[in-house]
């Protein structure tokens, strides 16, 4: 599973030290790898901020999306996916009632996620980081949906913030926020470059 690795001393070392842990679950909810966030202040000067356990047989990070699991009813129900980048996007938004989110875990998408994603939906809505990584990634990412026969449209975020931040400030109110924000890929675009 890769809670552990050795080191070249021979002792076996926690691949997860110091980090927040997240469950990744695959389409049928069974927990298939764990992806770790750097919180406490004995881990800040470490150079990876996020760490996921290694490809296995059960888990390949590029055909799984976090959060699908718990998301997929209401990704059908509301016919449309919110796609953020990281867990704790995820799991604010659903504790502001937006259910219907999914992260790649990062800003890179892969064709297995775009297949995975498109058994509950072709509508999907980009709300990536309001940083220079976060764009780059719409860009590229609108073209890949878009070229796979989806809709797209993306919600810009305030300079500096994350889903994570919005939805903690807006609460109860996060999807009411994004749906007066949402704006199809030419409007995001235009304004965004």
């Amino acid at each position: 599973t890769g809670l552990c690795y050795r080191k070249e001393d021979g002792n076996l070392r926690d691949r997860f030290w110091g980090r927040v842990i997240f469950p990744i679950h695959s389409i049928s909810g069974k927990v298939v790898a764990f992806g770790g966030r750097v919180l406490s202040s004995q881990t800040k000067n470490v150079q990876m901020k996020y760490v996921n356990s290694p490809e296995s047989e059960i888990y390949h990070k590029s055909k799984e999306l976090y959060g699908i699991y718990f998301a997929k009813q209401a990704i059908v129900r509301q016919d449309r996916c919110f796609l953020v980048e990281g867990y704790t996007d995820v799991i604010s938004m659903h504790q502001s009632g937006v259910e219907n989110v999914v992260a790649s875990s990062g800003t890179a998408l892969t064709p297995e996620q775009i297949q995975l994603l498109g058994r509950f939906t072709h509508r999907v809505i980009l709300v990536y980081d309001a940083d220079a990584a976060g764009l780059k990634a719409s860009l590229a990412n609108c073209e890949a949906f878009l070229r796979a026969g989806f809709q797209v449209s993306a919600v810009p975020l305030p300079e500096g913030k994350d889903p994570d931040n919005i939805a903690q400030e807006q609460k109860l109110e996060t999807g009411k926020w994004l749906a007066n924000r949402e704006q199809n890929f030419l409007q995001y675009f235009a304004i965004s470059l």
